[in-house]
């Protein structure tokens, strides 16, 4: 089974060439789920695995749109939906310059299987542009997101393909991109989520990543007889998933000691909480994508630029900033410092190298598919309230996104536990993950 396992690999890079991170998540996913094709070689039969590799739909466009000199610009939008055999595409838009198809299918395979961890009924896909928000103006911003819809649209809608946000698109891009949509098609459709609480949006959406991440790493330690209470933790980014983060540490007892950005980290020791929590959202609408001024406004803080975080010695880590940031040689530097957790908050920020290594030496992987699956879950909960025409309270939210991360951590170790794999997270989440999607695809045909 190895090796078929590596011609489906060899398959996915021969057909998607010049595209690292999505030849690094079907390597990952693909070796976990080795034993279950041993198991159910009807899969390899029926051809699942080439089915599932290649997008049902990808679709390309220009964005053209005038900046506030008066001058064309012109970007290129991306939608990539992957699968959709347990439910409607469920996936971000994500706007940054380093987007293009590598990243967008890299971010909408991840989505199949962490989509299905929730249990709930969606499918995966990615989107975005490669548009920097960062340093423009507000209409500018709106004049790209409205010239983006104006193609997207087509694509998408409440039955068929529901995307959200991701890093570079917040509630603003959501809002323009969402009165574009409704101005298109004439209907009031919960066709984007994260949209905000005055039209149809979901108390609580803002923090659910971040708060889901730490129910993760709380069920975690649990499992392995620790507990979160004081506990220091590395986190990295500070974006709305290291804020929710950040806030739910410290609620549950945590000791967060860094935050970071693209210019270097800060290093706190007295702890990142209270007012520091919320000059976390200060930095980000600030629109200088930088965390340095941290710094200047808590003296006692310092500033390590160019750096990142995992050099600091604390007792779990999280990664909340973006892909590959955790490389070998930072794992080196963690097991040095006694690293006994880590748990990924952002997508794939760990290199397959770095966490064959850190598993090897003793450290428990929370992946990513299975930690950050708290805000795509809140999303499908969005869903819901729009398609009910009702209202959910925080409380509810919150309740509902627990049970779900609490559920995600045991059906992930169940299904190692099942095929001898022993608490091994990262290979149960793919194995959990991928199971509900191969049963749907079986029962649907070749399709």
């Amino acid at each position: 089974m190895a090796q078929i396992v590596e011609q489906y690999i060899e398959l996915a890079k021969k057909r998607n060439p010049g595209e690292p991170e999505f030849h690094q998540t079907v390597e990952e996913v693909l070796k976990s789920i080795a034993p279950v094709l041993e198991a159910h070689p009807e899969y390899v039969e029926a051809g699942l695995i080439e089915r599932l590799i290649e997008p049902e739909r990808g679709i390309s466009f220009r964005v053209p749109w005038v900046d506030d000199n008066g001058k064309v610009q012109v970007n290129r939008g991306y939608r990539y939906e992957f699968n959709s055999a347990i439910g409607p595409y469920k996936g971000g838009l994500r706007f940054a310059p380093n987007v293009y198809p590598g990243i967008i299918k890299f971010l909408g395979f991840e989505q199949i299987f962490k989509n299905s961890l929730t249990g709930l009924p969606i499918g995966g896909g990615k989107g975005g542009a490669d548009f920097d928000p960062n340093g423009k103006s507000d209409a500018e911003i709106m004049r790209f997101c409205q010239s983006f819809m104006t193609e997207l649209y087509r694509h998408v809608g409440a039955q068929t393909d529901v995307p959200a946000g991701d890093l570079g698109v917040g509630a603003r891009e959501i809002g323009y991109m969402f009165g574009q949509y409704k101005r298109i098609v004439n209907r009031y459709e919960g066709v984007l989520t994260g949209k905000g609480l005055a039209y149809g949006g979901l108390a609580g959406r803002t923090e659910a990543t971040g708060y889901g991440i730490v129910f993760f790493t709380r069920e975690m330690l649990k499992a392995n007889g620790e507990e979160l209470a004081g506990k220091t933790v590395a986190v990295s980014g500070f974006g709305n998933v290291s804020w929710g983060t950040v806030q739910k540490l410290n609620q549950l007892g945590a000791k967060v000691i860094t935050i970071s950005g693209p210019d270097g980290y800060i290093l706190d020791e007295e702890g990142v909480s209270g007012e520091k929590e919320d000059y976390m959202l200060e930095l980000r609408a600030s629109g200088k994508n930088i965390v340095a001024p941290y710094a200047e406004k808590f003296p006692n803080a310092k500033f390590f630029p160019g750096k990142k975080p995992w050099e600091v010695k604390a007792d779990v880590y999280i990664p909340c900033a973006t892909q590959n940031e955790i490389r070998i040689e930072d794992a080196k530097t963690m097991v040095a410092n006694g690293c006994k957790f880590l748990c990924e908050g952002s997508n794939m920020p760990t290199t397959n190298e770095a966490i064959e290594y850190l598993m090897e030496n003793g450290v428990i992987v929370g992946p990513s598919k299975a930690a950050n699956a708290g805000g795509v879950a809140c999303s499908c909960i969005e869903m819901g309230q729009n398609a009910g025409h009702t209202v959910f309270s925080p409380e509810q939210v919150y309740e509902q996104l627990e049970n779900i991360m609490v559920n995600i951590h045991k059906n992930s170790a169940d299904a190692a536990q099942r095929y001898g794999l022993g608490y091994n997270l990262v290979a149960g989440a793919n194995i959990a993950g991928f199971e509900k999607v191969a049963e749907a695809m079986m029962a649907q045909g070749i399709v």
